[in-house]
């Protein structure tokens, strides 16, 4: 069984996978200061707020039993995640579909024009190939 577990460990997958996830949870202090420092500022100056939570808020209840109802706060989870998505789009998504395009283009061979053995050899098997048809 511990054989077993070793093995499974020492895949790449599960390396992989928890490699991505210590990367991806340093990433979300990077793409969480962007938007709290950057885009909620940009949102705020604006609108007025950097949220949305007392929009149409309301109050029920008497006394010691009051509670507030806040339906603003759900668009303020949704304006957060289309900064948060557009901040990633921005940052991440587009910087990395350019050096991916470079890097691809790098790679690409270059079209060369066929030796002159060998543009003799094509035009030789095409007579021979006519030759060989039946008239």
């Amino acid at each position: 069984m511990l054989q077993g577990f070793k093995k499974f460990i020492s895949r790449g997958n599960a390396i992989d996978l928890a490699v991505g996830m210590v990367v991806g949870a340093a990433f979300t202090g990077v793409v969480t200061a962007i938007v709290e420092k950057v885009l909620d500022p940009f949102v705020a100056g604006l609108v007025g707020k950097p949220n949305f939570d007392s929009v149409l808020a309301f109050t029920i209840g008497t006394g010691e039993n009051t509670a507030t109802v806040q339906p603003g706060a759900v668009l303020t989870a949704l304006v957060n995640f289309l900064l948060v998505s557009f901040a990633l789009y921005i940052f991440v998504i587009v910087p990395m579909n350019a050096w991916a395009e470079r890097s691809a283009a790098g790679d690409e061979p270059a079209e060369e024009s066929p030796s002159p053995e060998l543009s003799v050899l094509a035009e030789i098997r095409d007579l021979l190939a006519e030759e060989r048809r039946p008239n």
